[in-house]
């Protein structure tokens, strides 16, 4: 009788060692926040007119603009997110 107890008090131990590993594995892989993004403004992006912003995409220091002009052409406008600078244009035309 006295292995018995002996025995069940050890299981006990090691469900509550279980459940303590596995609550610290958990907290542990939940994402860390960090301080809040400061606020800014950025300057304005010019884009032609009569022209109408299709898609956006951000990739590393680049910000790509899917344009549809005005006459129903396409063009990707490319632009630098940190300073709003336009760094190029790159028409889009069907192939023949």
């Amino acid at each position: 009788m006295r292995a018995l107890k002996i025995l069940v008090w050890v299981m006990g131990a090691m469900l509550l060692a279980g459940v303590a590993i596995l609550g610290a594995t958990i907290a542990g892989r939940l994402p860390k926040h960090g301080p809040p993004a400061e606020a800014f403004t950025a300057p304005a992006i010019g884009i032609p007119p009569g022209a109408r912003v299709e898609s956006m995409s951000a990739g590393g220091d680049r910000i790509v603009l899917d344009l549809v002009l005005s006459d129903g052409s396409r063009e990707l406008l490319i632009v630098d997110p940190a300073s709003g600078r336009k760094l190029g244009t790159v028409p889009l035309r069907p192939t023949p």
